[in-house]
């Protein structure tokens, strides 16, 4: 039952420099008068992983089943979630043509999905929204920070 499930609204982004490279994820959480921002990266990985990172970090940090929504810029994050997972899933995450890019984290994805009731919204990256500019720049952090160690 949806209806009983806490709402959360969750921003999301991941970054790269070089593709592989230093690489940046974050994620803003908002349900009610809350508001938590969660970041964090790696040396070495690709646009495409930190995306999905942003997303699962983020579905991992709520305490208990809720109701989400979850706004990306990630065209590749959304589309997977919405249209391609399932024919992932039916062929033992495997695409047609072959293996499946960034499977482990796609199952990751896929068992936060089973305790969360999540929609996935589609924005513009880079067109002023507010939130999405403000989790590309943790993100983008996380990379600094990454060159600098």
């Amino acid at each position: 039952m949806t209806e009983n499930l806490t709402p959360v609204i969750i921003y999301t982004d991941g970054a790269c420099s070089g593709n592989p490279g230093p690489g940046g994820w974050a994620a803003l959480l908002r349900s009610g008068k809350h508001q938590k921002e969660i970041s964090g990266g790696e040396d070495q990985t690709t646009n495409n992983r930190m995306e999905l990172t942003a997303a699962i970090e983020a579905l991992r940090a709520l305490n208990k089943p809720c109701r989400v929504l979850i706004y990306t810029d990630s065209e590749y994050l959304q589309r997977g979630v919405t249209e391609w997972m399932a024919g992932w899933k039916r062929r033992g995450w495997q695409r047609k043509e072959g293996p499946l890019k960034n499977a482990d984290l796609w199952r990751s994805l896929d068992e936060l999905l089973d305790v969360h009731t999540v929609e996935w919204q589609w924005v513009k990256g880079h067109a002023g929204h507010a939130e999405n500019e403000r989790v590309d720049q943790l993100a983008r952090q996380e990379i600094d920070l990454r060159r600098r160690l």
